[in-house]
């Protein structure tokens, strides 16, 4: 299945997707598989069986085993928590199925790369789920700035965890999101990064220095409101960003002036704002549409393992920054209450 011919059979036909890992986000991905024309979704596997079956019964699947899904299947999903990430991986391609794997692309920038030189060695697609991608106002962004000069970028993703707990750190869960889409906004690499973080590992921001612009990123889990927000400004312009609204909104032409009224003199600010239009639509189904097209006619993924990587390399030196080595911070706790400050050059 992993070279061109398997691609030419696939295109005519049904593909044969599955779900590895089918918690709330795989599960997500098997209900839009299961909703795509000329998708069948030929079955899910997870390590608790009550919830593959559950799953399976509600998408009129198959709860099956690893093996047997990866021998159904033309590409599948994988969506297991990210230190099964390579092996998972690993196995897929080593069956020659095609994989979309949930953001990190891995633990370690090193299996990052060892999966996408094993993914061009056996011509798969493997394509990182950095969903935001999709976002339809994050893609109506890129096409408004191609030709504008951008000088800085500036994220924002906060607010309380939805189960009111917190998992891992914001960096990896959250900042990941809007450092890839950074990267690709300005079609670069970072040369400094500075960093900060407290609240044990639940809020982080970083500042991330490229050749032409200045990027300042926040993540938050202990903000009691969600946002989640991107601001660029070009000379041009300043485009605003509202992922959960999916609106774009531009300010161009800013003057201030004054004014007399019956002699009194007032000042106003004007500025000219534009909304482009936006094709609302949900992202984790142009997701998938993008990757089953990937898959279809062999062409390159819009978000490829080197995107993937590259975030990655971005967030691991972030985490780093903000919160000291892994091994060392519990001590750095006691020592300064969770919170670290340190930059490096990238």
């Amino acid at each position: 299945m992993s070279t061109d011919e398997s691609a030419d059979e696939t295109t005519d036909e049904q593909l044969r997707a599955g779900v590895i890992g089918v918690g709330s986000m795989g599960e997500n991905h098997a209900r839009v598989y299961a909703e795509l024309p000329g998708v069948d979704l030929a079955g899910v596997t997870d390590h608790d069986d009550d919830i593959a079956l559950r799953v399976a019964a509600e998408y009129d699947t198959e709860p099956v085993d690893r093996e047997t899904l990866l021998e159904r299947c033309d590409a599948v999903t994988v969506a297991v928590p990210t230190h099964a990430h390579y092996e998972t991986v690993s196995a897929c391609l080593e069956a020659g199925v095609h994989v979309l794997v949930e953001k990190p692309i891995a633990e370690t920038v090193e299996q990052g790369e060892r999966l996408a030189e094993r993914a061009r060695e056996e011509d798969l697609v493997l394509q990182v789920g950095h969903i935001e991608r999709f976002n339809p106002a994050v893609q109506t962004v890129e096409e408004v700035i191609e030709d504008l000069d951008v000088i800085g970028v500036e994220a924002e993703r906060l607010g309380p965890p939805i189960d009111r707990t917190a998992p891992g750190n914001v960096v990896f869960d959250l900042m990941v999101h809007d450092v890839d889409v950074v990267g690709s906004i300005l079609d670069d690499q970072p040369h400094s990064i500075a960093a900060t973080g407290t609240e044990n590992g639940q809020y982080a921001t970083a500042t991330i220095e490229y050749d032409d612009a200045v990027a300042t990123v926040t993540a938050s889990r202990v903000t009691q409101k969600k946002v989640r927000k991107l601001t660029v400004t070009a000379r041009e312009c300043l485009v605003e960003v509202d992922y959960l609204e999916q609106s774009v909104l531009i300010h161009r032409d800013s003057y201030p002036e004054y004014l007399t009224d019956d002699g009194q003199s007032r000042y106003r600010h004007e500025s000219v704002v534009e909304r482009p239009r936006v094709d609302t639509g949900e992202p984790l189904r142009n997701e998938l549409e993008s990757f089953v097209e990937a898959v279809r006619t062999g062409s390159e993924p819009e978000v490829t393992a080197e995107d993937g990587i590259r975030a990655l390399e971005t967030v691991q030196l972030i985490d780093r920054l903000a919160f000291g080595p892994p091994d060392h911070r519990d001590d750095e706790a006691d020592a300064d209450d969770g919170s670290a400050e340190r930059e490096v050059e990238a």
